[in-house]
């Protein structure tokens, strides 16, 4: 789902990509981590193959929680990594796969450290 929306300086509307995504980290203060899916297919193998991306987006007043689904627009850099705004949270996370969430989160830090 991406689409783009903005305006340009002949007043025609520009678009500006729109990507939605779980939250995986709600740690800092006015910014969360979203993780959004996205498929393509191995050029040799020929499998479609699930990646992810995490980016990092401003959320304003700390609403948004682990394992919400959210939507993320793209907006100037707000700071060295930042580059998205939560736009609107879809759907809120169940404490049982906020839970299951965070437990990935943590097994990847382990691993990469």
């Amino acid at each position: 789902m991406e689409t783009r929306v903005e305006t340009s300086t002949q007043g025609r509307p520009k678009r500006r990509l729109t990507k939605v995504g779980r939250v995986v980290s709600d740690k800092m203060d006015k910014t969360v981590v979203v993780a959004v899916d996205y498929f393509r297919r191995h050029p040799i193998y020929k499998k479609t193959v699930r990646r992810t991306s995490k980016f990092k987006a401003h959320d304003e007043h700390n609403l948004c929680r682990i394992g919400d689904l959210v939507l993320i627009e793209e907006t100037r850099p707000l700071s060295k990594t930042k580059r998205w705004i939560v736009r609107q949270i879809l759907e809120r996370a169940t404490p049982e796969v906020a839970a299951e969430i965070a437990e990935e989160e943590q097994g990847e830090e382990e691993a990469t450290s």
